[in-house]
């Protein structure tokens, strides 16, 4: 994370798309990967020798009054005091190793950890539902609010990690994804999001290049409205060697959106009607950005979870179809976006350019863009898989998930949270108006297109896969 607040992204912390050069102790990615296999490793552990990682994975009760909510927090006390040093010492030791001092991140991981507790405990209120204030959404907006009337403490700053956050979480995640499903669920994902990536990418592009915008800057906009927002505004920045202030308006213009999609994709779902899957894979379709998309996503499947049959699904497989759509579906093309448009940049851009260099473009490309998180997101599932297989259904609801799997997902909720209320304290609404009308009007073009081509396809074209998650 950036060490000032005002720097041009929110997500400037992201590790450079460049930096995966640098081992698997070095970039934020890998360590991901790291922390989300160990806690999923040592919870297997503990869950085979008959304990659980469950005393660790707290999260309050369901309240009707300040006192049981006061009361409940006292009584748990230990239980969050354990989950936040767990917290500490695996985030502090990856920080460091980062190049980032623990006793700059732990101070204000403190202070991130109180609010998401106090966020949890407002989404726990039995009548949260009916006001749509669920802890995905709490935690965005209350971040946005704060960042945008008051200016944040330096100290806080360093542990606003957005993505480092919402990729642990990612891993985690995949504990709760078995990898049939993603076999059986996972040709569609690919193919609705190829049909996503070249529309959009091509529609902003053109409109981009239509209003005079260069061509490097149009190609940055295009693969962030197409692919993963802030992660393909980077890489392909990189890749086309376009101005750093290009990139930044794109990311500016990533982050609003996605913040918008975060409170009407949602909205917009529960309108319609649409199971949790359908909405989840129009989520995953739509949004530019994983952590936006995950709020969105979690928020439909905890409405559907406290509207009884008023929607239909599992509440779980919103969360899945998202998964599913973009972070298997979208987001490898990061890596390909990157390939192809560097060749194009090299051969064809540079030439005639003066001072150009000439730079070699391999293979070798598509891996150092290639996010390394869903790796451990695919060996989480792939683990959790194996597992199962030792159980029939009935045992895998009734002892796998309650012991093993249920303590995971209750802590990919908290590093979900960090990464929502991360999100809003970092976003200042005002850089929208630095980006131009040109850029916005170009990238615009984009969102319409993508939400139009998602609905269809999710709701229409592919509707049978995606109602189908979860049962």
């Amino acid at each position: 994370m950036s060490n000032t607040q005002t720097t041009s992204s929110p997500y400037k912390a992201e590790s450079n798309p460049q930096q995966s050069v640098s081992g698997p102790l070095r970039t934020e990615d890998w360590w991901a990967v790291w922390i989300g296999l160990g806690i999923i490793v040592v919870a297997y552990l503990l869950f085979a020798s008959g304990t659980s990682i469950k005393w660790l994975a707290v999260a309050p009760a369901k309240w009707a009054s300040i006192g049981q909510a006061s009361s409940d927090l006292v009584q748990h006390l230990p239980n969050y005091i354990a989950l936040f040093v767990l917290f500490a010492i695996l985030f502090g030791i990856a920080a460091a190793a980062l190049g980032q001092r623990a006793t700059q991140f732990l101070p204000g991981f403190l202070a991130v950890f109180v609010l998401s507790t106090l966020i949890f405990v407002a989404g726990a209120w039995v009548n949260s539902s009916t006001y749509n204030l669920e802890p995905p959404l709490i935690a965005l907006a209350l971040g946005l609010v704060v960042s945008n009337l008051v200016t944040l403490p330096a100290w806080l700053v360093p542990a606003l990690r957005v993505e480092f956050y919402i990729k642990v979480g990612i891993v985690l995640l995949g504990a709760t994804l078995p990898f049939t499903l993603l076999v059986w669920a996972g040709p569609v994902a690919i193919g609705q999001a190829t049909i996503v990536s070249l529309i959009t990418f091509f529609v902003i592009f053109l409109a981009a290049r239509a209003l005079g915008l260069d061509k490097r800057f149009a190609a940055v906009l295009g693969v962030g409205g197409a692919v993963c927002g802030v992660s393909a505004a980077i890489a392909i920045a990189g890749a086309v060697r376009a101005k750093r202030e290009q990139a930044s308006v794109a990311i500016t213009l990533v982050v609003v959106w996605a913040i918008v999609m975060v409170f009407a994709l949602p909205f917009a779902s529960r309108s319609f009607g649409l199971p949790t899957g359908v909405a989840g894979a129009w989520i995953g379709t739509s949004e530019f950005a994983d952590a936006a998309g995950i709020a969105a996503a979690q928020a439909y499947g905890d409405l559907a979870r406290h509207a009884g049959n008023a929607i239909a699904g599992a509440p779980e497989a919103s969360l899945q179809a998202f998964t599913l759509m973009k972070v298997v579906g979208r987001d490898i093309w990061i890596g390909i976006w990157a390939f192809v448009l560097a060749i194009v940049a090299t051969t064809r851009w540079d030439r005639g350019e003066a001072g150009a260099v000439k730079t070699e473009t391999t293979a070798k490309e598509i891996w150092t863009r290639f996010p390394k998180f869903v790796i451990g997101f695919l060996i989480a599932s792939a683990l959790v898989t194996w597992i199962g297989s030792h159980y029939s259904l009935a045992q895998y609801r009734s002892v796998v998930t309650p012991a093993f799997v249920a303590p995971i997902t209750a802590l990919r909720t908290w590093a979900f949270t960090f990464c929502f209320l991360s999100i809003g304290l970092t976003t200042r609404l005002g850089r929208l108006s630095a980006t131009g009308a040109k850029p916005f009007l170009a990238f615009t073009a984009g969102v319409v297109v993508n939400v139009v081509i998602g609905y269809l396809l999710s709701v229409h074209v592919f509707s049978a896969y995606w109602s189908s998650l979860g049962q």
